[in-house]
């Protein structure tokens, strides 16, 4: 998914938010992988695990990126915020 052959969405996306990093217990499981994976991963938008989600706001713009490890209340607070 990333890379030179990552579709123009993705593209899009990863290039302008910002990896906000891992949280909770399972933060603690998936850093040192990742940094095995790609040594500069804090300072890259790069999808870093399965289930990164973005919410879009009306206009199309960008209103925020969301790890695998946020909470789903996180999430949910933002689109109740823009409806």
């Amino acid at each position: 998914m990333n890379g030179e052959n990552a579709i123009p969405l993705y593209k899009y996306l990863t290039a302008n938010t910002a990896f906000g990093g891992f949280s909770g217990p399972m933060g603690l499981v998936l850093k040192p992988i990742v940094k095995k994976m790609d040594k500069d991963y804090k300072n890259n938008g790069n999808i870093k695990w399965n289930f990164t989600k973005f919410v879009i706001d009306r206009e199309g713009s960008i209103a925020g990126r969301f790890e695998p490890t946020d909470a789903m209340d996180k999430l949910k607070a933002k689109v109740e915020e823009l409806l």
